[in-house]
């Protein structure tokens, strides 16, 4: 093994909080959620979203529920800048959504922001400058002192310009950007510094937004971070505690979920999670994760599909196939023992009058997101009789026993070792149909089929039949306790074979508008390990069926 670096890096120092409190909560209402897939999300994009791109988004975003949404940096370009003017111009936003604004504390930048968003109703002034100790060290090459003061200049620039939104309700925003990587006593000093300026009050808080603009610990660490400035802020009722969390460790969900038990009152965030480097969190997890707790998100992701249609049109970037709740295979099961608890479970909550979801592996009903149940199951060499034995059911309506449903998984299991790749849900049934139903290569075929009760009695019944044998039409004759026993018997005796009827079931199968009868028979052959073979008929006639289902065995044996 070669030696990795690790004299490079650094542990990341952690919080004294010996009483912290956020371990022993739990989340039991949405975050307020802002959206930042128009600004933060967009400048990440290889091809930055063109005007009908943000449209759709912004009225995408509208439409789950979003009631903050940031719609761009309008002092960078023209194209943010325009964007805004168009939703306002157009009457694009809804009384009840907020737009917001970013800017950094410069004159000029500042005046272009609140040009942008002349005319609107509700807007929020977002306000930032980067405070870590490496950006102040390598960066702006200034100490504590400086980089506070152009947290307070921007602070000033904002305030005096408000008189030109008189008509638009304003709420003030500030993040001191790479909060992760500042000392925890110099970011409340500069937000309290900013307090000062802004003077907030109890019906028109300001928003502190604490960005881990670069993931940098572990989501503990991060929730202590902001229990710490949670606990300390002077005028903590005139905040809205906002997080920002990246992904860079993997863990940005984590770190939003914690932060929130910790205080945090907001969660900027991204659709599935897009963004700078390994992204924003993913406000599409953190709401599901939500509901799957029982609490309302407060976001509509009733229609899952629908969502990642915009996400991936507007970012042109795919969504990948295990992202968590909407990916292609999230609720997709190939093992064979997850595939059977499943199948068990699935049965359970149809059986079970508790309205609650019981499925194992599955946390989330695919109904719930507008998924079906069709693709909750998916065969290949690593799955079991169980799955195979859902998807004839699902799919096709044949509920094998589950005696027999370890001969046909052998069929499956040459196929899918032959290929090495997924079996589809039709080729497990053309499979099935050659195996039991058509049986191409089969010794018999029944040509036709004719039953009658015998004069003066209950029970026996008089067969007449035409079966082909190897191409050969022979007429078969018996008499028996009901017409499967009968004809039975004229299989043994017509043809020298030897079989006794051991197990015989059957229900009926929908098809389209149709219904036939689907009737299933064992039988046990005389050999000395005494096996048993399987036959499957399938007729409209409910006598036909079980007569089919004997000619199907009597050709496997």
């Amino acid at each position: 093994m070669k030696t990795p670096p690790t004299n490079k890096y650094r542990p990341y120092a952690t919080v004294a909080l010996p009483d912290r409190s956020w371990p022993g909560k739990t989340i039991d209402r949405a975050p307020i959620w802002c959206s930042v897939d128009l600004r933060d999300g967009n400048q990440a994009l290889v091809d930055p979203m063109d005007g009908p791109r943000k449209r759709r988004m912004f009225e995408t975003l509208v439409k789950m529920g979003f009631k903050q949404i940031e719609v761009g940096f309008p002092s960078a370009s023209d194209t943010d800048f325009n964007f805004v003017r168009q939703l306002i111009e157009d009457r694009m936003i809804p009384d009840d959504v907020t737009i917001q604004v970013l800017t950094q504390a410069r004159e000029h930048l500042v005046d272009r922001t609140v040009d942008s968003v002349m005319g609107a109703k509700n807007v929020i002034l977002h306000l930032y400058n980067s405070t870590s100790e490496l950006q102040r060290r390598v960066v702006f090459q200034q100490d504590q002192a400086g980089v506070k003061q152009i947290a307070v200049d921007g602070a000033e620039m904002v305030k005096s310009r408000l008189d030109r939104l008189k008509d638009t309700n304003v709420q003030l925003q500030y993040s001191p950007e790479s909060f992760t990587g500042t000392e925890l006593d110099y970011a409340l000093e500069v937000c309290e510094a900013v307090m000062d300026v802004w003077f907030p009050a109890t019906d028109n808080p300001i928003i502190i937004n604490l960005p881990s603009t670069v993931e940098m610990s572990t989501p503990n660490i991060f929730a202590d971070q902001i229990e710490w400035m949670h606990r300390r802020f002077s005028r903590r009722d005139r905040i809205v505690l906002s997080v920002h969390p990246h992904n860079d460790r993997g863990t940005g969900v984590a770190a939003a979920e914690l932060a929130v038990m910790a205080g945090a009152d907001r969660v900027e965030g991204t659709l599935f999670g897009n963004g700078e480097r390994t992204g924003n969190v993913d406000i599409v997890t953190l709401g599901l994760n939500l509901l799957t707790q029982g609490v309302h998100p407060m976001l509509d992701f009733s229609d899952i599909n629908g969502l990642m249609e915009v996400a991936e049109y507007c970012n042109q970037l795919p969504i990948h196939p295990r992202h968590p709740y909407a990916g292609e295979l999230v609720h997709t099961a190939f093992s064979g023992s997850h595939q059977d608890a499943i199948n068990k479970g699935m049965k359970a909550i149809q059986a079970s009058n508790s309205g609650l979801w019981e499925v194992p592996y599955l946390p989330i009903d695919p109904h719930d997101i507008g998924r079906s149940y069709e693709a909750v199951i998916r065969v290949n060499s690593q799955s079991g009789k169980g799955g195979i034995a859902y998807v004839l059911e699902h799919d096709h309506h044949i509920r094998l026993p589950k005696e027999w449903q370890a001969q046909f998984s052998q069929v499956i299991q040459r196929l899918t070792d032959a290929s090495s790749q997924e079996i589809s849900s039709q080729e497990i049934w053309n499979a099935f149909e050659t195996e039991y139903v058509t049986q191409p290569n089969g010794e018999f075929d029944l040509v036709s089929f004719e039953a009658a009760r015998v004069p003066g009695s209950n029970q026996t019944v008089r067969i007449e039949a035409v079966v082909k044998r190897n191409g050969v039409e022979q007429t078969i004759k018996a008499e028996g306790n009901g017409p499967v026993n009968a004809f039975s018997r004229a299989m043994r005796d017509a043809f020298g074979l030897k079989f006794k009827l051991k197990d015989y079931a059957e229900h009926t199968r929908s098809v389209g508008s149709d219904a036939e009868a689907a009737a299933y028979i064992e039988l046990k052959a005389p050999d000395e390990n005494g096996r048993s073979v399987f036959g499957v008929g399938i007729a409209t006639d409910i006598t036909l069926a079980p007569v089919k289902a004997v000619v199907s065995a009597c050709n496997r044996l």
